[in-house]
C-alpha cells in the first residue's frame, strides 16, 4: 500500500524559497533560477506543482509522454526485483526516517518527490567496511507491463574504505519514477551503473544523488539504450577533501526514442577532481538525445580539478542532439576547470581514410560509430557488460541498416 510520508529529521541544506523550479520569488520580485545549485528541493509533490514546459529543468523534456510520473502510484507493483549476484549485500529496507534513507537526498523536481512518497521502503545494498567485492553487484529491474506504474527509493551505501560495484539492469516496460541515493564513505571506491535496456514503450524518470566522502571515488555510469522517454539526472557532490567523482554515460536513441540526462557536479571540499563526459549516437527522424552539464566549484573547492565533456554523433537525417554545458566557479584557487560540447555527423575524412583500404561504407560506418562509443564501455570494469554493450550496440547499428 502506498502511503504519505515526510521527510526525514536529517540536517538541511541550503535552500530558496521558490514559485516553480524555474523562478525564485526573492524581495517581491520573481528571478528566474540561474543554477542547479539554486532549483527547489521538497519531499511533498504538491510544492512543485505540474510542469508546464516553461522552466528549465522541463523544457526539453516532452510532458505530454512522462506525464504518468506526476502522481504517486496505485498499488506500486509494476516493478519487481531479483539479484542476479551479490544478493547478500542487500540490508534491511529502509521505510522514511530510517538511517541513512535521506541522510543526503532530497528530491529536486516532481517525479523524485512522488518516488519518495510512493516508497513506503527503500531497497538497501549495503557495502561493509574494508570489503573488496570482487564480483559485481547486479540488481534487475523487471517492468511489468507499459501500463504499470512504479515508484521506488533505493541507497547504496559503501562504508570506508570499501571497494564495489553495483549494476542496475532495467528491463521490460513500466511508467516507472526512480530515486537512486548513493553514499560513498571515506575511503571507499564505489562503482554504480545504471543500464536502460527497456522496451520501447517503458517510461523512465530517475534522480541520483551521490555524496561522496573524504579520500573517496565514485564512477557512475548511465547507459541508455532501451525504453521510449529515460530521463536519468545524476548529482554527484564531492563533499569530501581528496574527493573523486567520474560521471560517464553512454546512449543510443533511436526512432522515437527520447533520451535525456541533466548532471550536476558539485565541488564542495578542497582537492577534489571530477571527469564527466557523455557521449551519444542518434539515429532515425524522431530520435531525440538531452544533455545538460552543470559543474559547481564551491567556494571552498580549492585546488579543484574538474571537466565536462558531451558528445554526439548524428547518423541520420532529422535526429536531434540538445547540448548545454555549464560551468560556475566561486574561488580562483583552482587546479583548472573546462568544459566542451560538439555534435555532428560522420567524419567524412574518417569514412574516406577507411574506405581507401578497402572497407566497405557500412562497415566504416559501423567501425567509427563502435570506436566513438567504446571509449564509456571501456570505463565499465566488468568485461561481460563490456561485450553486452558493444553488442548492443552492434544491434542498434544492424537495426538502423535494416530499416
Amino acid at each position: 500500500m502506498t502511503t504519505s510520508t515526510q521527510a526525514p529529521d536529517v540536517p538541511a541544506r541550503d535552500s530558496h524559497a521558490h514559485v516553480d523550479p524555474a523562478a525564485a520569488l526573492r524581495d517581491g520580485a520573481v528571478v528566474p533560477v540561474q543554477t542547479r545549485s539554486e532549483r527547489q528541493r521538497s519531499y511533498e509533490p504538491g510544492d512543485f506543482g505540474a510542469p508546464t514546459g516553461r522552466e528549465v529543468n522541463w523544457k526539453h523534456t516532452p510532458l505530454d509522454r512522462i506525464a504518468p510520473l506526476f502522481a504517486v502510484a496505485g498499488s506500486g507493483d509494476g516493478a519487481t526485483y531479483a539479484f542476479a549476484s551479490g544478493e547478500r549485500y542487500a540490508a534491511a529496507p529502509l521505510v522514511a526516517g530510517t538511517a541513512p534513507r535521506g541522510e543526503f537526498f532530497e528530491p529536486e523536481d516532481l517525479p523524485a518527490a512522488v518516488a519518495w512518497q510512493g516508497s513506503a521502503e527503500a531497497l538497501h545494498i549495503r557495502v561493509p567496511r574494508g570489503e573488496e567485492v570482487a564480483e559485481p553487484i547486479v540488481l534487475t529491474i523487471e517492468g511489468q507491463g507499459p501500463d504499470r506504474r512504479a515508484d521506488a527509493h533505493i541507497v547504496v551505501e559503501a562504508l570506508e574504505q570499501s571497494k564495489a560495484t553495483v549494476v542496475l539492469r532495467h528491463t521490460g516496460a513500466v511508467q516507472y519514477a526512480q530515486n537512486v541515493e548513493i553514499l560513498v564513505r571515506d575511503g571507499a571506491h564505489l562503482t554504480v551503473v545504471t543500464v536502460q535496456q527497456w522496451d520501447d514503450t517503458a517510461v523512465h524518470a530517475a534522480a541520483h544523488q551521490a555524496r561522496v566522502d573524504r579520500d573517496a571515488t565514485l564512477r557512475h555510469v548511465v547507459v541508455s539504450f532501451g525504453g521510449g522517454v529515460v530521463r536519468v539526472n545524476p548529482n554527484v557532490e564531492l563533499s569530501g577533501a581528496g574527493a573523486t567523482g567520474e560521471v560517464y554515460g553512454l546512449a543510443f536513441a533511436d526512432d522515437g526514442q527520447h533520451l535525456e540526462s541533466q548532471v550536476y557536479l558539485f565541488h564542495k571540499g578542497p582537492e577534489t577532481t571530477g571527469d564527466v563526459l557523455y557521449k551519444t549516437a542518434l539515429q532515425g527522424v524522431t530520435a531525440r538525445a538531452v544533455w545538460v552539464g552543470d559543474v559547481l566549484i564551491g567556494s571552498g573547492a580549492t585546488g579543484t580539478d574538474s571537466y565536462e565533456a558531451n558528445r554526439n554523433l548524428v547518423l541520420t537525417s532529422g535526429a536531434r542532439a540538445d547540448s548545454i554545458p555549464n560551468l560556475e566557479i566561486q574561488t580562483g584557487d583552482i587546479k583548472g576547470a573546462g568544459h566542451a560540447s560538439a555534435t555532428g555527423r560522420f567524419d567524412d575524412e574518417q569514412l574516406f581514410y577507411l574506405q581507401a583500404r578497402g572497407i566497405s561504407e557500412a562497415q566504416a560506418r559501423r567501425l567509427v560509430v563502435l570506436g566513438f562509443l567504446n571509449e564509456i564501455a571501456q570505463k565499465i570494469d566488468v568485461q561481460e557488460l563490456q561485450d553486452e554493450l558493444v553488442a548492443a550496440i552492434e544491434e542498434e547499428l544492424a537495426a538502423g541498416a535494416a530499416a
